[in-house]
């Protein structure tokens, strides 16, 4: 280890604290044994804010794989900061989808992470999709800030994390890898980092199957007949869940969350809850019921109970959000959530709005608290729902959602969904695709499926190939849809179902983040799905020996219907083309050539490629 200190070329950054308001700050510099790839040594900068008494340290992973640790003795702020030639780059991925995938500036705000908000992970893409750095924290609770960007200054793209360190708290560790693999193998790395030592109880299978929602499909217009009529339906179609949202427990139609924090049903709309669960039920769906679970609101007989003990209030949605540090409250909210399961009969709860537990800037743990930070206190609250729920059933299914993906989540979690993009099939697309990429055991669901009622068939089918990799939940009026629409989710509900081991376990490669993924794969080493979202070439996986991929499933979502098959050797295969409602085009030998191979596949269809024939 070095002490002496050689900073690197100053960046400009804005509203970064001084270093004259510490007492004490120290400097000191970290050889990783990483090289980049312009050959120099990565060095790793770090700073102490308020003591001394800290040190690190560095081993090796693997060729290209480094793990830092730092320990500090009592409570100091570390910021470590590293640099990567910005030569080649092409994008900067995090789970944060609302964030461009274009190079930030290194002077934009560092973005705060912790366990309801986010996950530390991050990685810097260039070309052919090979990541230049990617980079994770192993602090998957406690607030971190993590920031990158490009240092005008010298043409480099810096990263820092900054941990603060309290007596006996967790060191702060770092996976940094500059091994040049596709960005998609990097991150499945970090996933398995982060899984080392976490016991998640599985999944029931019905988290895996295409699901109904009631949300764009009825918003809060939800009860009793309505949702058994809709269910049906869906169970006709290959649905094996129904998720009943925000409306159950309110008369109110007018949006907004003032009637949230009793958590009764609504007795006009369900007036034998219970008794409607089991109808669903029969009809052979799992049953979820919605909770927006930080939420109290002022038309709730909780608001007098429970308006001492906010974070913070909101007034826009005529609510506030509890405080969980506060048993008081984390009793309430167990013992309501648990009802659906305990009372009613379902099989799971779907948990909106956890990343409004992450406020910055908390207040002091308030009198009456018994833990001293939200995050420890979001931990234990989610742990305890857990253990209740899981007495009563224990393959409950808990649906959570972007943007609280954090690892530190996954033992409470059995599925994550893509945040609210209606109507936005190339968004839900990407939510679905940066979900994966860091989704661990849990599944991942698109959001909410919807369409006009005057769509095509073929853009239906579009809106469905988006959601390709993850699991769909359609949300339109069943009842109100044409013999065309139906047909065409019949047809891909079926391809989901069929192949949902590969589709949502097999090895993801999605290409071209700056533009979106334009082009996603999966296989399973027998079987490759691409999925294809612009009129872009689709190579066919290499069949070395007999293990390679013996079937090939282009799904093509571009207006574009001529698919141009990238061959590398002669080869029989036979070619079986489908429209968007599954009806069979052509089924026909294909003699590929080395080069470009076209085929017509239409939009919203399917082709079959059964390679050796």
């Amino acid at each position: 280890m070095i002490t002496t200190p050689q900073q690197p070329v100053p960046a400009w950054r804005p509203g970064e604290p001084a270093e004259a308001n510490a007492d004490t700050v120290v400097h000191r510099q970290l050889s990783t044994g990483l090289r980049h790839s312009t050959g120099d040594p990565l060095i790793l900068h770090l700073t102490g804010f308020g003591g001394d008494r800290w040190e690190a340290g560095v081993s090796r992973v693997e060729d290209g794989v480094a793990l830092i640790e730092v320990v500090a003795a009592d409570g100091v702020t570390v910021r470590a900061e590293w640099r990567v030639p910005c030569v080649g780059a092409t994008a900067y991925w995090t789970p944060d989808t609302n964030a461009s995938r274009w190079l930030p500036p290194s002077w934009i705000a560092p973005r705060t992470v912790s366990l309801a908000l986010g996950a530390p992970v991050a990685s810097l893409v260039g070309a052919d999709d090979r990541a230049l750095c990617t980079a994770a924290a192993g602090e998957t609770a406690a607030p971190l800030r993590v920031g990158a960007g490009v240092v005008e200054e010298s043409g480099e793209f810096a990263f820092t994390v900054e941990q603060e360190f309290t007596p006996d708290g967790p060191p702060m560790r770092l996976r940094i890898d500059l091994g040049g693999r596709h960005f998609a193998a990097t991150l499945r790395a970090v996933t398995a980092w982060w899984s080392e030592g976490v016991d998640h109880p599985g999944l029931a299978p019905a988290a895996r199957m295409p699901a109904y929602s009631t949300w764009y499909s009825l918003h809060q217009n939800v009860d009793a007949g309505t949702v058994e009529r809709q269910a049906a339906l869906a169970a006709a179609l290959g649905c094996e869940s129904v998720i009943v949202d925000d409306g159950w427990q309110t008369a109110d139609r007018t949006r907004g969350y003032g009637h949230c924090g009793d958590w009764e049903p609504n007795p006009a709309a369900f007036p034998d809850l219970g008794g409607h669960v089991a109808e669903v039920r029969r009809l052979g769906l799992s049953y979820l019921l919605w909770y927006a679970l930080p939420f109290i609101g002022r038309h709730n007989d909780a608001w007098d109970r429970f308006k001492g003990m906010v974070l913070r209030e909101e007034p826009h949605l005529e609510a506030a959000v509890l405080d969980p540090r506060h048993p008081e409250v984390r009793a309430h909210l167990i013992d309501k959530v648990s009802r659906a399961v305990e009372e009613w009969g379902m099989d799971g709860v779907k948990l909106d709005f956890i990343d409004r537990f992450a406020v910055a800037d908390p207040p002091p743990a308030p009198d009456g608290a018994d833990r001293a930070t939200v995050h420890e206190s979001v931990l234990r609250l989610l742990a305890e729902l857990d253990e209740r729920l899981r007495r009563t059933r224990p393959d409950v299914i808990v649906e959570h959602r972007q943007p609280y993906v954090s690892p530190g989540l996954w033992p409470y979690a059995t599925m994550v969904r893509a945040t609210d993009c209606p109507l936005s099939p190339a968004e839900n697309r990407q939510r679905i695709v940066d979900c994966r990429l860091t989704a661990g055991p849990l599944a991942v669901h698109a959001d909410m499926i919807m369409w006009h009622s005057a769509e095509t068939p073929e853009s239906v089918a579009v809106h469905l190939v988006n959601a390709l990799f993850g699991v769909p939940q359609i949300s339109v009026d069943l009842a109100a849809q044409t013999p065309g629409q139906l047909a065409t989710v019949r047809f891909w509900l079926d391809v989901f179902r069929r192949h949902a081991d590969v589709l949502q376990l097999g090895e993801l490669e999605p290409s071209r983040p700056e533009l979106g993924y334009p082009l996603v794969a999966a296989s399973d080493g027998r079987t490759t799905v691409v999925a294809r979202y612009a009129p872009l070439p689709v190579a066919l996986p290499d069949r070395a020996g007999t293990e390679g991929p013996r079937t090939l499933l282009v799904a093509n979502a571009d207006r574009d219907p001529v698919v141009l098959l990238v061959a590398t050797r002669r080869e029989r295969a036979l070619a079986r083309v489908q429209d968007c409602r599954g009806e069979i085009l052509s089924e026909t030998v294909l003699d590929l050539v080395p080069g470009v191979n076209p085929v017509t596949v239409p939009t919203g269809g399917l082709l079959t490629l059964t390679r050796g024939h």
